[in-house]
């Protein structure tokens, strides 16, 4: 069977963009893969993280993957700082990759922003642990967005100049798996703003945990404009907001685009809100509440980190062992 690797950040608050284009497609997976899904804690740090803060956002994230339907008993779900092999096989891929490749990395430039000179060696450097968060499972699929795909295309030179340099064949050229509808959500108040948990507007997203009054005062206050539903995907060009509600609905209703357009053909925003309301509302609801539900009880949430951690080592720690003979470090 073939083996996904992904993983979230814990860094709180996740939002209908983390379920429709990420949560809900690793639930569907694993059914037909060998699933290992990991909080990413030592990702989050390259950025400034109140540590007090840290340890409740990494088990609500764990709650979120659970209440969303992946099973702690057939899925290995962990946090990656449990996993030191992860930091361990990161160093590695520091002395295999090159500068120029980070050079081109995308999201480094939006991140650090104008002030590049204090930004982290680890934000500079973090495509280099997600290539080890990947690689040291061997993992033959990746779950990406498109936003993503760069890094991947990166975890394959790097499996790549591994393979080359050390005369191996060890590590697997990883693939992307990419889906359908709703797969980038963007915000409620700008459809060519991606939606973020970083975006200092509560109204620019629908928190996984928003009650249903809250969900609704959402989408009546999210941005459209004043001309009616078109009838094919095609007349949303040059539509942001549009596009981005009908892509929403289209997600939670398991319906292609082209369908949701016939449906609503011809009709206002004001009755399409109402539809998208109805349908959010059931669909996150019961997730928002087993969610609370399990951060009430974190020992079970961290039974289930420590569980899942001690299966990632089992996986992980032969691999390592065989990337530290591949390069030569003395094992005692």
């Amino acid at each position: 069977m073939s083996r996904i690797f992904s993983g979230v950040q814990p860094t709180g608050d996740l939002h209908l963009g983390n379920y429709l284009g990420a949560l809900r497609n690793w639930v569907a997976l694993q059914h037909d893969y060998e699933c290992i899904y990991c909080i990413v804690d030592m990702h989050a740090i390259t950025m400034w993280q109140e540590p007090e803060s840290l340890v409740p956002s990494t088990r609500e994230v764990t709650a979120g993957l659970i209440a969303s339907g992946l099973d702690p008993k057939n899925n290995v779900i962990f946090n990656q700082s449990a996993v030191p092999a992860h930091a361990e096989l990161a160093w590695i891929f520091n002395c295999v990759a090159r500068l120029g490749w980070l050079n081109r990395m995308t999201q480094f430039k939006d991140k650090a922003g104008k002030n590049r000179e204090n930004a982290s060696v680890g934000l500079y450097a973090y495509p280099n642990l997600m290539a080890a968060d990947i690689l040291l499972y061997k993992a033959t699929h990746v779950p990406v967005g498109e936003d993503q795909k760069q890094h991947l295309e990166l975890c394959r030179d790097i499996a790549q100049k591994f393979n080359s340099d050390y005369g191996v064949e060890l590590f697997p050229l990883t693939e992307p798996l990419i889906f359908g509808e709703a797969t980038r959500v963007m915000s409620l108040r700008d459809g060519s703003k991606k939606m973020s948990k970083s975006d200092p507007s509560e109204n620019s997203r629908i928190n996984m945990t928003d009650g249903p009054d809250e969900i609704a005062r959402k989408i009546k206050k999210a941005k459209s404009d004043p001309d009616l539903l078109p009838g094919e995907a095609k007349g949303l060009e040059g539509r942001p907001e549009a596009a981005n509600l009908m892509g929403i609905y289209a997600a939670l209703s398991d319906k292609t685009l082209g369908e949701v357009c016939s449906e609503f053909e011809g009709q206002q925003f004001s009755a399409f809100k109402d539809a998208l309301t109805e349908v959010a509302v059931a669909v996150l609801g019961p997730i928002g509440d087993e969610m609370a539900r399990l951060v009430a009880d974190p020992g079970y949430l961290d039974g289930a980190l420590k569980d899942g951690a001690e299966r990632a080592k089992a996986i992980a720690e032969p691999i390592l062992a065989e990337v530290y003979d591949t390069v030569g470090f003395l094992r005692p």
